[in-house]
Parts: C-alpha cells; structure tokens; sequence
C-alpha cells in the first residue's frame, strides 16, 4: 500500500553508484501529493491551471524528500530546446532561465526536470561530484539537449567517461504514434534513424521509439546509461501523460519531476 502522503520516488540502479559519492536521485511518479481531479495527485507544473497552493505543496514534499530546502529545489522553464544552464544558487520561480538542462558542481541544489511523457535524463561524475539534469522530448533530443548537457558538465570539470546517466520514464513505443512528417525529420537527420521507427498500423503513420533514440544518444557521447522502463502513456496510476490527456480531450495535464542532487559531504 502507497503512503499518500509521501512522494514516491523510482531509482536507478546505475545512478545508485554514485550514493557513495553523496548524489542522490529520484524519478518521481505522481503519487503522493495533494491536487485533486486530473491533477491528482503529485503535480508539480506550475505551467498547468492547478491550484498554485496544491503544486506548491507538492514541491514542498519533493525537496524534504530529495533533502533539501523546498527553494534549493531549481527547475527552469523548459522549451524544447537544447540549451543547458549552469545553477550556482537557487532563483527565483519568476525568474527561471528558459532551457531544458541543467548542471552544477553546488552542494544543496537539486535540479529537477518535469514530464508528461518527454524523458528526463539525470547524470552525475561520481568522481568529479558534478551533477545534470535534462528534459529529451523528441526535438530536445534531436537537437543534442543530451550531448550539450554533458559538454556542460565536462566545462565544471567532469570527465565523459566517469559520467553516469539514467533515462526515467516516459512514452513507451507502443503508445508513440507519430505522423510521416515526423519520420521523415528524423531520417533527414540520420538516415540510421530509421531503425527508431515501425509501423502502426495505419496508413502514413509510424510508432517511434523515444527511448531507445535517448538511449543510443547517451552512448554515442560516450557516457554509461541505463533506463528506469516504465511508460508514462500506460501507467496511469503513476504517471501523468500529455498524449493520453490530449487523446480524452482533457483540458490539461500533471507534470511528474524527476530531481537530483550533490549532497554536503
């Protein structure tokens, strides 16, 4: 039985190396918080038309959980792009830089990254104590939001090869139907992105695989990742879905967070 009145966090047995080094992570699902309807329960977007105090609350429970003040917890205001900040202190929610990644080498700040079936992608140099966060949603990705994130983090002294990355949840293939225009990007491209598509079913339509295109990025630059696989499209129960609330013609939608963190040693 889920304690409804924590967050509930998944890990990555890959970023778990890095514990020792006192980094500490977690891809939050949307349980454990308080906004009620198509919100509930842990909603954390600010960006959505809940209730400000609810998504307040639930931020207040996401940074007690990652340990740190509920202001040290930073997010920015993602835009698809494949621009990284670095964080040296925290700021204000009005005045968040707008990009999809973020990196530091700060003790306290846990740098967080919302979803709704993009895929956040946490990092850290267990070695250098250097940590990133990154919001790959298809055009973050196709556009290098992953390898500018860790040339972000090389900049702070972190070596590409001690680099550890874990890819959370997010669309599952299966639920990722995607138009010709869409494939027809990709391959323009790379021609080897080919591989990331199969057919639906219907005519002029592919299902493209998100996470494996995340995944194969993340190898290229030359870091180790692994992949929390749970499809937020499916799961209702734990994840909130841009794509399946658009499919109900629902007016809105939660945001999950996923967040990381260089504890003081």
């Amino acid at each position: 039985m889920l304690d409804q009145t924590k967050p509930e966090a998944l890990l990555s047995s890959l970023l778990g190396r890095a514990e020792a080094a006192g980094i500490r992570h977690g891809f939050f699902t949307r349980n454990g918080g308080v906004s009620q309807g198509i919100y509930g329960s842990l909603n954390v977007g600010f960006g959505s038309t809940d209730e400000r105090e609810s998504v307040t609350e639930n931020r207040r429970r996401v940074a007690i959980a990652m340990g740190v003040a509920p202001d040290a917890l930073v997010t920015v205001f993602q835009v698809h792009s494949p621009d990284v900040v670095r964080v040296t202190a925290p700021f204000a929610h009005e005045s968040r830089p707008r990009a999809d990644a973020m990196v530091t080498d700060r003790p306290g700040l846990a740098l967080g990254v919302q979803t709704a079936d993009c895929g956040p992608v946490l990092f850290a140099d267990p070695q250098a104590r250097v940590i990133g966060a990154a919001h790959a949603g298809w055009k973050g990705a196709l556009s290098g939001i992953l390898e500018n994130t860790v040339a972000a983090m090389e900049e702070l002294g972190a070596q590409r090869a001690n680099i550890l990355a874990a890819l959370g949840p997010a669309i599952g293939r299966d639920s990722y139907e995607v138009g010709s225009e869409f494939v027809e990007r990709f391959k323009a491209a790379d021609a080897a992105n080919a591989r990331f598509f199969r057919p639906s079913g219907r005519d002029g339509h592919a299902l493209f695989d998100l996470c494996g295109y995340i995944l194969v990025r993340l190898a290229a630059a030359g870091v180790t990742a692994d992949h929390v696989a749970r499809c937020t499209y499916a799961e209702e129960d734990a994840f909130y879905s841009y794509r399946r609330a658009t499919h109900r013609g629902e007016a809105d939608y939660g945001r999950q967070i996923s967040a990381i963190v260089l504890e003081d040693r």
